[in-house]
């Protein structure tokens, strides 16, 4: 691991003194950070500089709609735990203190930092909680099929396997440094899942579907004026379209679409019938009821649309560049009914920022994700 960079690091805490006069005046923090970078090579932040700086790697983060919230982000400092047993423990605490009461709030943990000749800890998955894909003899897939090869690895790696449904919880995979990493099971009160129904179609629970509600990305590195604190996952709530628009009908995920469109009795032959859009919004309407139902948090796109342009507004306000990919921003339904299709936007990569691991792409274990996708 190489030195901290004065210079990213100067940037930063310029910011953070700027944006918070209560810190007082930012030059003897200046001295105290380069004396520290040429002792040891880094430096640490402080409490409060963790927390504003993985505050605004939200507000920066260019693919997620969700970011008006960002000042009440939860931080949760974690730094001292550096080893894969104590990042696997903490990981299921995050999961149970994510979701209090079924609500969902917004949290990270972050663990310790990358060092000059010390790598911190390394989380594997994509999303602490994701579903299990097993390839069967006939080329089908049960369960989740983007993680058909995440699914094989965690075999080789000494998982037996759950029990063979399509939504069998996959065991964290933690590393410290070059050594094989730990496997750890998510107990299962640390799972919160909604079972899904429809409000006007009973058959629909018959499907035996559910998902879980706390999108908690794990692979992405959290960049702090340029400390890289390698294993910060982090959640919002979902978006309704991610699960039922994305999760459960792309073609390569659940691909539910065909046999939504059999039980509503749509003509599939024809794709001028646009029994592929009715489908669609079936899916998302149950995915939108069942979760209320249950009391669990989440947004609609209609309204994560309309929170975005007032964040955007804000931002605009504080004489900000708010940077935003289009492609993503739009929702994955309805996209020209929502006012965020009507526009573009800044692109801008700023830091602090969620930034993806070499190494993990390396191992093919990243899959560029944001929040909640």
């Amino acid at each position: 691991m190489q030195e901290t960079d004065i210079a990213t690091a100067v940037d930063f805490l310029r910011l953070f003194h700027a944006e918070n006069p209560v810190a007082g005046p930012v030059k003897p923090r200046l001295r105290e950070v380069r004396a520290e970078i040429y002792r040891t090579g880094t430096y640490t932040h402080t409490p409060e500089e963790l927390a504003f700086g993985a505050r605004v790697a939200w507000r920066n983060s260019s693919r997620c709609i969700g970011r008006l919230y960002w000042q009440s982000l939860r931080v949760r400092d974690r730094r001292w735990v550096n080893t894969a047993e104590g990042v696997a423990v903490e990981c299921v605490n995050h999961l149970r203190e994510a979701a209090p009461s079924r609500r969902i709030r917004p949290t990270i943990t972050v663990f310790a930092p990358d060092r000059p000749g010390l790598p911190g800890p390394r989380i594997w998955n994509e999303q602490l909680i994701r579903y299990a894909g097993y390839a069967m003899d006939d080329g089908s897939v049960v369960g989740d099929p983007r993680y058909v090869d995440f699914t094989t690895m965690a075999c080789k790696l000494g998982w037996p396997g759950g029990p063979g449904t399509p939504f069998d919880v996959l065991p964290l995979f933690i590393s410290v440094g070059d050594g094989r990493p730990l496997m750890s099971t998510v107990p299962g009160d640390a799972v919160l899942e909604v079972p899904l129904s429809h409000p006007s179609h009973p058959w629909f629970e018959e499907l035996g579907l559910r998902w879980h509600a706390v999108p908690a990305i794990s692979n992405m590195c959290l960049e702090i004026g340029g400390i890289h604190y390698g294993a910060a996952p982090f959640n919002g709530w979902y978006m309704g379209t991610e699960i039922g628009a994305r999760n459960l009908a792309d073609t390569d995920r659940y691909d539910l679409m065909p046999a939504v469109a059999r039980r509503l009795g749509l003509d599939t032959a024809n794709d001028r019938s646009l029994w592929r859009d009715q489908a669609l919004l079936e899916i998302n309407m149950a995915v939108l009821h069942s979760f209320e139902r249950a009391g669990v948090t989440m947004t609609d796109h209609h309204t994560e649309s309309g929170r975005f342009l007032t964040h955007l507004k804000r931002e605009e306000n504080a004489g900000r560049v708010c940077p935003a990919e289009w492609s993503w921003i739009v929702p994955p339904m309805s996209g020209s009914a929502t006012p965020v299709f009507h526009r573009y936007y800044d692109e801008a990569e700023l830091s602090p920022n969620f930034v993806h691991h070499p190494d993990a792409l390396e191992r093919g274990l990243g899959h560029g994700t944001v929040p909640g996708r």
